[in-house]
C-alpha cells in the first residue's frame, strides 16, 4: 500500500530503536550521488593536471558535503513520511541538475548554475531542519544548523548571479559558514548524538561505493588497451589490489564503520575527526582512481609527466593520512597499549608515495604501481596489528 502519512519528526536515540539499519529510500539516495561524483570526474580523466583537480576537488567536495548534510539528519530524526520522502526526490533531482552542470571551469555559466542547484540543496536541508524545530529536545541544534546552513545557502545564491572573480571571494564565504557550522554546534552532539551504527554504515557504504568507481576507472583503462600487454595487465591487477587494501584497511584495520557511540565530549571530539576526515578519503580515492585509469591507458611505453606524479602520489598519501586519522578514534585504538608508535609509523609510511610517485615517475609504470600496492598492503597490515594489540590488553585487563 502507497505510505501517504504525514507524520511528526521524532529523535531516534529517544525512541531507543535497536539494529537502525539503511532504508532501501537511502541506497537509493547515495547512488543518485555516486552518478554525479562519477560525472563531476570524467573530465578530471582527460585532465589529470593540477588545474583539473583543483575543479574537481571544489565540485566533489560540495557533493559531498550535500551528501553528508542529508545523511546526518537522517540518522538522528526518524522521517519517513509521504514529506521526507517528497523532499528526497527533489533532492535527487538537484544533485542531477549539480552534476550536469559540473564540465566546464569554475569561472564559466555553468559553474554559476552548479552553485545554484548547491543553494537549493541547502535551502532544503534547512526546511528539514526547521521542521525538526518541533521536538524540544534537539531544538538548539536544529536552529543552529537552519541558521548557519541557511546563511550558507544564501552566499551561494548570490554568486550564481555575480561573475568572477568575486564570485569565488562569496564561494569561500559559504563554504567556511556551511562547513563551520557542525564545528560551532558540535557540543551539542551529546544532547542529540546521531544514531551509533546507522551513521557509520551509511559512510561504510559510501566508502564502497566509491572504491566501486575507482575499480571502474580502472577498467575503462583497460577498455582503451587494442592488444594486451604484460605491464598493461599487472596494472590494472595491481590498481583494483589498491582498492581491495584501502577496503580491508577501512573496515578491519581501522574498524571505520564500527559503531560510533557518543558519552562525553571526547566522544564528540572523535566523532567530528571520523565524520571530517572522511572528505580527504573519498577524494584521494577519486583521484588515486583516476590516475591509475591513466597507467593502464598508456602502459607499457608510456610515463607520467609534468604534474600527473605528484598529483597522483599526494592522492595516496592523501587518503592514507585520513585513513589513519579515521582509524585513530576507533573505540578499539583508545585503549591500544602501543598506539602512538603504530600511529606514527602509518604517518611515515603516508609519506612515501610523495617521495616514490615523483622520483620514480621515469620508471615503467607497472613499477610505480607495483609501489603503491606495496605501500597499501604495508598499511593495512599496520592497521590490522592494531585490534589485535588492544584485544590482548582487553584481556590482560579483565584478568586483574
Amino acid at each position: 500500500m502507497l505510505n501517504l502519512s504525514v507524520r511528526p519528526l521524532r529523535l531516534r536515540y529517544a525512541a531507543g530503536e535497536p539494529g537502525r539499519k539503511v532504508t532501501w529510500l537511502e541506497l537509493f539516495f547515495d547512488l543518485a550521488f555516486v552518478a554525479a561524483v562519477a560525472q563531476v570526474g570524467t573530465p578530471l580523466a582527460a585532465d589529470y593536471s593540477l588545474a583539473g583537480l583543483l575543479r574537481y576537488a571544489f565540485l566533489f567536495l560540495l557533493i559531498w558535503w550535500a551528501w553528508s548534510g542529508h545523511t546526518t539528519f537522517a540518522t538522528r530524526f526518524d522521517s519517513d513520511d509521504v514529506v521526507q520522502r517528497v523532499l528526497t526526490l527533489v533532492q535527487i533531482f538537484v544533485v542531477a541538475v549539480m552534476a550536469v552542470n559540473a564540465k566546464d571551469a569554475l569561472d564559466s555559466r555553468s559553474s554559476a548554475g552548479f552553485a545554484a542547484a548547491y543553494a537549493v540543496m541547502r535551502f532544503l536541508l534547512v526546511a528539514q531542519y526547521v521542521r525538526a524545530r518541533s521536538i524540544p529536545e534537539s531544538r538548539r541544534l536544529t536552529t543552529g544548523f537552519a541558521a548557519g546552513f541557511g546563511l550558507a545557502a544564501i552566499c551561494w545564491l548570490i554568486s550564481a548571479v555575480v561573475p568572477a572573480p568575486a564570485r569565488f571571494w562569496l564561494w569561500a564565504i559559504a563554504l567556511v559558514i556551511d562547513m563551520g557550522t557542525p564545528l560551532v554546534t558540535a557540543h551539542l552532539t551529546l544532547h542529540v548524538p546521531p544514531d551509533p551504527a546507522h551513521l557509520p554504515e551509511r559512510y561504510g557504504l559510501f566508502t564502497i561505493i566509491l572504491l566501486g568507481e575507482s575499480l571502474v576507472a580502472v577498467m575503462k583503462g583497460m577498455e582503451s588497451q587494442e592488444g594486451w600487454s604484460l605491464a598493461a595487465a599487472l596494472s590494472a591487477f595491481l590498481g583494483m589490489a589498491m582498492a581491495f587494501l584501502v577496503w580491508w584497511w577501512y573496515f578491519d584495520g581501522a574498524q571505520a564503520a564500527a559503531e560510533r557511540t557518543i558519552r562525553t565530549a571526547r566522544d564528540a571530539r572523535a566523532f567530528v575527526v571520523w565524520s571530517y576526515a572522511h572528505l580527504p578519503l573519498y577524494l584521494g580515492i577519486a583521484v588515486a582512481g583516476v590516475g591509475i585509469e591513466h597507467i593502464v591507458k598508456i602502459a607499457p611505453e608510456g610515463h607520467l609527466h609534468g604534474a600527473e606524479p605528484w598529483i597522483l602520489g599526494g592522492a595516496v598519501t592523501l587518503l592514507m593520512l585520513a585513513l589513519t586519522a579515521i582509524g585513530m578514534t576507533s573505540e578499539r585504538s583508545q585503549h591500544e597499549p602501543r598506539r602512538t608508535a603504530r600511529v606514527a609509523r602509518q604517518y611515515a609510511v603516508a609519506a612515501l608515495p610523495l617521495v616514490i610517485v615523483p622520483v620514480g615517475a621515469s620508471l615503467p609504470l607497472v613499477a610505480l604501481v607495483a609501489a603503491l600496492a606495496a605501500l597499501c598492503l604495508t598499511q593495512a597490515v599496520l592497521a590490522q596489528a592494531a585490534p589485535a594489540e588492544g584485544a590482548a590488553a582487553d584481556k590482560r585487563l579483565a584478568t586483574i
